[in-house]
């Protein structure tokens, strides 16, 4: 068979449900392929390669799958990188398809000729791109295996026309189905790591346990519930491993950090004498540029799958590499033998719900009738609206201190995402599809700013097209609020973050959808309820305080 149709029956042996893609010339004969077989992998047609890839990123966050993009050689491949690379930082198993020129024709000044194994290099952790089609079978393989294993992350595969049009014999043509999904393999703990790390948790007087994307990748979030409750400690979670507790139990603190972190959950974590990093990076964000915890008088300790990941920003008294769901396991079991089976009961989780009341009596906004509305009215309409089994995604502006902050999840599990690691506005508005495909039948909303909007508003179409039953929330103030929140805390220099404003409401009318302009506090309810029930997809375009006028939980802007 040709290179084309074995790849698209390799894509349908690793049970891809899904490709998001845009088409190109050096991509007619893997689109020829598709035509004559008919797989059951669904193609997504996108109108910018940048969704393709968000969409895609979503999809794998919310499904536990790998997901999977397409676009052409030239601009499309310019194009579709962003969320490769966001999903390479944040190890969401992603792969990324885009074919190529014919190699015959390299170095002849070809249109849409570059080296795009050099340029997917730095941002995937493998590409290949091959030269003949006899090596199209394992590097497919190869492209899954590595996407799904380890530390997980964007794998690129480039696609010649060459490669596309040649045999392939067809006994090559085969591929683990366990490779479509993730974690592939896991690691499992070194005894000894797991003994050192539960006598320090033991013995700690007043331990602290901080949750990061590890523990949702590998879907630990039973086992860390487990390791908790055995401890009687809190626990806090990173912005990417939000959901990795129900964030309604007695002992969770919520989010730390600079981006949604709240001066009580700091205040506890101060407090520690212990303090557990699992699956969690230690980055600027979460430990507020290295403040939390500020010096070395507490231990630190630290469970990753990377072992380089170790001790890299704080020194260690103990570490631990292993797969999160099987580290937890492990310390569960040892945990519980110190123990003597019961739990250490170290804290009273009273203080958690006392602290929450008396931080939420202070803010004011939350029942705020102000026009423009406030962000903690709409975050507090949202979280009546919503139902448990709703997902939530972000763009990294406006959206994500209020979620990360206000907006306690009910379950535990993967009901949020947004774009941590390089923080691109865009992502929201196209990842719904992704998400919507990840988990058919729950309600799926997606949170932006309208300069988010500005910036993916084609895909519109793409939603109109499909009628997924999505809903959008542009919050509308006519200004890029993070950066010019910025500029007000370094001296009110406002520069080039103003922009006209847009009837978001009537642009979405134009693409086919329903939407619903929100002005006053008390049409939100009404209105996130008729979206919710809809049959469609539904934007509502809510008029919003900017940040720069706001009371934002963002540390460096409270300060």
């Amino acid at each position: 068979m040709r290179g084309s149709e074995a790849l698209v029956r390799m894509l349908e042996q690793a049970g891809v449900e899904v490709v998001f893609g845009l088409c190109g010339d050096t991509t007619l004969p893997l689109y020829e392929a598709w035509y004559d077989i008919n797989p059951s992998v669904r193609h997504v047609l996108t109108r910018d390669e940048r969704s393709a890839s968000y969409m895609a990123e979503a999809y794998a966050r919310f499904s536990g799958r790998v997901g999977v993009c397409e676009g052409p050689s030239g601009g499309g491949v310019t194009y579709i990188i962003p969320g490769v690379a966001e999903a390479n930082q944040s190890s969401v198993p992603l792969v990324c398809i885009t074919s190529d020129i014919d190699v015959r024709d390299q170095d002849r000044g070809t249109l849409t000729e570059f080296d795009q194994d050099a340029i997917f290099r730095p941002l995937t952790t493998w590409t290949k791109t091959p030269s003949h089609s006899s090596e199209l079978p394992r590097t497919v393989r190869e492209i899954f295996r590595r996407a799904v294993s380890g530390r997980m992350g964007a794998t690129h595969l480039g696609l010649p026309m060459n490669v596309q049009e040649g045999e392939v014999p067809d006994e090559d043509v085969y591929i683990d189905p366990a490779t479509g999904s993730y974690p592939f393999a896991r690691t499992g703990p070194d005894p000894a790591g797991v003994k050192a790390l539960a006598a320090k948790l033991t013995q700690a007087h007043n331990p602290l346990l901080v949750a990061g994307a590890g523990v949702m990748r590998s879907q630990a979030w039973d086992e860390l519930k487990a390791l908790v409750d055995l401890l009687g400690c809190p626990a806090a979670t990173s912005i990417s491993g939000k959901g990795a507790m129900a964030e309604t139990d007695p002992l969770c603190l919520g989010v730390v950090g600079s981006n949604g972190g709240l001066a009580w959950r700091h205040q506890m974590l101060l407090e520690s004498d212990l303090i557990f990093f699992i699956g969690c990076h230690t980055g600027s964000v979460t430990t507020n540029k290295w403040t939390l915890p500020p010096d070395r008088s507490r231990e630190i300790i630290q469970l990753d799958l990377d072992p380089a990941r170790l001790g890299v920003n704080y020194e260690l008294s103990a570490g631990l590499v292993a797969d999160a769901k099987l580290g937890l396991a492990a310390l569960v079991q040892e945990v519980g033998h110190l123990l003597g089976g019961r739990s250490a009961g170290k804290f009273d989780p009273a203080r958690i719900a006392r602290a929450r009341e008396a931080d939420l009596a202070q803010r004011w906004e939350f029942a705020s009738d102000d026009s423009p509305i406030r962000p903690e009215r709409f975050m507090a309409e949202l979280s009546q609206a919503l139902p448990e089994d709703g997902l939530i995604i972000t763009d990294p502006g406006t959206p994500t201190p209020y979620v990360a902050a206000f907006h306690r999840l009910p379950r535990a599990g993967r009901y949020f995402a947004a774009p941590r690691a390089h923080g691109a506005l865009g992502y929201a508005l196209p990842a719904v599809i992704g998400a919507s495909f990840a988990r058919p039948g729950a309600p799926v909303i997606g949170i932006m700013g309208d300069g988010s909007f500005g910036i993916s508003a084609g895909e519109l179409e793409t939603i109109a097209r499909l009628g997924r039953p999505v809903v959008l929330v542009v919050m509308t103030n006519a200004v890029y609020g993070w950066v010019k929140a910025g500029q007000k805390g370094r001296g009110r220099k406002y520069f080039a973050v103003d922009f006209g404003s847009l009837d978001h409401a009537q642009v979405a009318r134009a693409f086919g959808l329903e939407a619903i302009r929100v002005e006053q506090a008390a049409d939100l309810g009404p209105a996130l309820k008729k979206a919710l029930a809809a049959q469609g997809p539904v934007l509502l375009d809510v008029l919003t305080q900017p940040l720069d006028d706001c009371r934002a939980p963002v540390s460096k802007w409270i300060a």
